[in-house]
């Protein structure tokens, strides 16, 4: 077990989401009135920091923000949750992505549109071995994946474990993958020639990774390595909000890893899943990105 609190290095997307609790997804030329909203700075790998920091840990974000307006809002919401944030953009004044989010109250399913990773192309920065030596684990979205890659051969370079939120397919993940030691996907992560949460398993396999697992939503999160393969069922709840809580799985997962400290076996890494899918199923209960901390 890790001494004290642990630390986890978030590498990815940070933006600002604008959440919008609606009735039902409008139309052509619809205007509705939205029943709540949240602003809020979001993004996967910003909400898995803030999960890990809001469970104990202690987080690093290692991302693009920027100074113009929007930016620093972004920047100062997360600095107000505890993550510290190295921003490989600090001086440009581009505003950061802008997520547009819909999220149906009857349902609590949510519709988003951003601009994501898109602007900004981030090179490693000079410290990015002292960023990644200070911390117990190290978490990716794939986004940023010039980034994405060099964080990983340098976290696999000192030992450190590395966790990727596979929440898509996206150029470049193949020269990701070797230097993950444990991948948690979506059912949308559809790597080349898969087809099924089964075929995402075994090519993660092939492709060096040691422990994995898909979500499928309100149903069993299946996972295999190299203790055999199971399923790890997801607490029922009343849904209010979907949005950010495979975000949540992952800064939860992470802490609980980091927890355990390096070289876990399969049984740890299952204990450590069932945790994060607590923790996540949570989240799912209250509208916005931000609630279930103030609720549990």
């Amino acid at each position: 077990m890790v001494r004290g609190r642990p630390t986890g290095l978030f590498v990815g997307l940070s933006t600002l989401d604008v959440i919008q609790l609606v009735d039902h997804a409008p139309g052509a030329n619809e205007k509705l009135t939205a029943r709540d909203q949240v602003v809020a700075a979001g993004g996967p790998a910003a909400n898995a920091a803030v999960a890990f920091a809001h469970l104990g840990g202690t987080a690093t974000l290692l991302t693009a923000i920027g100074r113009h307006p929007l930016g620093v809002v972004v920047a100062a919401d997360l600095h107000a949750l505890g993550v510290t944030v190295s921003d490989l953009a600090a001086d440009s004044m581009q505003p950061p992505a802008v997520s547009s989010v819909l999220v149906t109250a009857s349902t609590g399913e949510r519709a988003v549109a951003s601009t994501n990773a898109t602007r900004h192309r981030l090179a490693p920065p000079d410290d990015l071995d002292a960023l990644v030596a200070a911390c117990d684990i190290v978490e990716f979205d794939g986004h940023h994946m010039e980034l994405a890659v060099a964080a990983a051969r340098a976290a696999r370079a000192a030992g450190r474990t590395t966790v990727l939120d596979g929440g898509s397919w996206k150029t470049g993940t193949e020269d990701l993958l070797p230097s993950i030691d444990v991948a948690v996907c979506s059912a949308d992560f559809r790597p080349p020639g898969t087809h099924t949460p089964r075929d995402t398993l075994r090519f993660l396999r092939e492709h060096g990774v040691v422990r994995s697992a898909v979500s499928g939503g309100a149903g069993p999160i299946i996972w295999a390595g190299p203790g055999g393969e199971g399923a790890v069922d997801v607490p029922v709840v009343e849904v209010a909000d979907t949005l950010g809580a495979g975000d949540v799985l992952h800064g939860a997962l992470a802490h609980q890893l980091a927890m355990r400290g390096g070289g876990f076996t399969s049984e740890a890494f299952v204990e450590a899943l069932s945790e994060a899918v607590v923790v996540a199923s949570r989240a799912c209960g209250s509208f916005g990105t931000r609630a279930w901390m103030r609720e549990g």
